[in-house]
């Protein structure tokens, strides 16, 4: 825990790069809509503490932001974080989380009430562990733990001359952990901050011990974002060297005190955080848990740093790349989403007269520019402000939007899309898009827009219980027409169970396809409130005893 002391005309993948008409003197972000290189996962939209008991804050401001992994203290959480009472117990907010799709990794150190940690003694800790297991195994109601994160900021915060070296603190909790609880990931070291040296020690360590994280865990909270994509490149040559296999990457602290709350500073981490292929990322916890870190006031209204989260929650199809002029100021995220045509680019962290410079475009688009101010955590913005709406044509495959008398300290959202034939809604939800629950992102060039979500295999245990949620937003109350593209090699017919919003199990049927990764579709019927849903599609969950056979999940179409 870290705190103060107290992105008719269809949009074709072009190569060409001609040089746009002149622009005023400023800097140039280029977006690439051709060359995606990873599923739009809104890997960055996380955060430490951002959910406490009682519905806070309401779903309503939770469900656009698509959360992917949240940071909680255990069960019966001791922290009292920044001198308030102790909250955001994992178990407690684990139905509002699973409400709207989110995983969570819970901090285990946060049972003690003091940060840094006050060491009691071995005997203390064991019990400690022994505790929070037993309260996790016991919850069977809870499948959205995705891992027992073991320390936060060893380096800063383990207390060596009394609880000896870390690394053989590390093992021998791990090993306590395994003795109750041997299929819930464990995550680490959480060091405060990159050091290659420290982080080849503990790995080293961790081998000779079989106690390896299984999602490793550092902060990025050095005041600036330019050096995430050196750390991640550092770990994973790291990693390699010391023949581990590849781990997941969770940044669960990220952005200092001063830039938490500024939305362009924010855009400027997400860009380097997203390029840089991290699983989750989480933002930093300084002051009031349960409002996501600033982003929600007075439990309903968003914060202006909350638009950007918005902006990026819309974002689907694929991640593109986005090319900064340098690793300090204006930086920027993009996504194309084939189906709709559409590009969003969320960008920021600069001042002046500057420009988004968009290739692989053919055809006439229509181009919406709107704002966010850094309003702070207290101050509601109820809308972003709409700063112009013009229509292109697009020359060369690409186009050049000028933004002039930009704030550093905003973030800006362009969005690309044909001038004509929008559809009124997005209507296809692609799997690798959605939250996935023991199951595993895959690729094939037969798959709807590349990807789909394969080894959706268990069943039967809160802790490996495989599914995936999908956040879907419809413009009217009714019954949809769900389509589901799918695959089943299995030679027999296979089932999920379906449920949304909570309610009861129904079945899917999967008839056979012409094997895996070759798809087909199904149809059935769900009835949908206005607004943000939640549709389930399930292996095995709670509450559902299990489906038959196997599938994989392509994407979910609502008509």
């Amino acid at each position: 825990m870290s705190r103060t002391p107290v992105l008719a005309a269809a949009v074709v993948v072009l190569a060409a790069l001609a040089v746009a008409p002149a622009q005023a003197a400023g800097h140039t972000l280029v977006v690439n809509a051709a060359a995606p290189f990873r599923p739009v996962t809104h890997a960055a939209a996380g955060g430490l503490y951002a959910l406490a008991e009682n519905g806070r804050p309401a779903d309503s401001t939770l469900l656009p932001l698509k959360l992917n992994t949240l940071t909680q203290p255990p069960p019966g959480v001791g922290q009292k974080p920044n001198g308030q009472p102790p909250g955001g117990d994992a178990l407690k907010i684990a139905p509002q989380a699973d409400r709207v799709g989110a995983a969570q990794v819970i901090r285990m150190p946060d049972s003690y009430p003091d940060f840094p940690y006050k060491w009691v003694s071995w005997d203390d800790w064991l019990a400690k562990v022994d505790t929070m297991v037993s309260r996790r195994l016991a919850a069977t109601s809870v499948s959205n733990v995705a891992a027992w994160e073991i320390w936060n900021e060893p380096d800063g915060t383990w207390n060596t001359a009394a609880a000896g070296d870390f690394t053989a603190g590390w093992a021998r909790t791990v090993q306590r952990i395994r003795t109750r609880d041997t299929v819930t990931p464990v995550a680490g070291p959480g060091y405060a901050s990159w050091n290659t040296d420290r982080m080849r020690t503990f790995l080293t360590a961790a081998k000779s011990t079989n106690t390896v994280p299984d999602v490793v865990v550092w902060h990025e909270l050095g005041h600036s974002s330019a050096s995430i994509a050196a750390d991640v490149a550092a770990y994973r040559a790291l990693e390699s060297s010391l023949g581990i296999g590849a781990r997941p990457i969770f940044i669960n602290e990220y952005a200092w005190t001063d830039e938490v709350d500024v939305p362009g500073r924010v855009a400027n981490y997400v860009s380097k955080l997203e390029r840089a292929g991290v699983a989750g990322a989480d933002r930093a916890f300084w002051y009031e848990y349960g409002t996501v870190n600033g982003l929600v006031v007075n439990n309903t209204q968003p914060t202006g740093t909350w638009w950007l989260y918005k902006w990026y929650g819309d974002m689907a199809g694929s991640m593109v790349t986005t090319t900064p002029p340098a690793q300090s100021g204006l930086d920027g995220f993009a996504a194309y989403d084939p189906t709709r045509q559409r590009v969003d680019v969320v960008f920021g962290d600069e001042a002046g007269s500057n420009s988004v410079r968009v290739t692989g475009l053919s055809g006439t688009v229509r181009v919406t520019l709107e704002s966010t101010p850094s309003s702070g955590r207290f101050t509601a913005v109820p809308a972003p402000t709409v700063l112009s709406t013009s229509t292109y044509t697009v020359s060369n495959g690409q186009l050049t939007v000028p933004v002039p008398n930009m704030s550093a300290t905003s973030a800006y959202h362009l969005v690309v899309e044909p001038a004509s034939g929008v559809p009124a809604y997005q209507q296809r939800y692609e799997a690798e898009n959605a939250s996935v629950f023991r199951a595993q992102r895959l690729s094939s060039a037969t798959a709807s827009n590349g990807g789909y979500v394969g080894r959706i295999d268990n069943a039967g245990d809160p802790r490996t219980d495989s599914y995936l949620d999908f956040v879907v937003n419809v413009p009217g109350a009714r019954v949809y027409t769900m389509t589901i593209g799918y695959a089943n090699g299995t030679g027999a017919t296979s089932t999920q169970g379906l449920a949304y919003n909570g309610g009861a199990w129904s079945a899917v049927s999967y008839p056979p396809t012409a094997g895996w990764g070759r798809f087909g579709t199904v149809s059935t019927s769900v009835n949908l409130h206005a607004g943000y849903n939640v549709i389930r599609l399930a292996k095995g969950a709670p509450s559902f005893t299990g489906g038959t056979g196997y599938a994989e999940l392509d994407y979910l179409q609502l008509t």
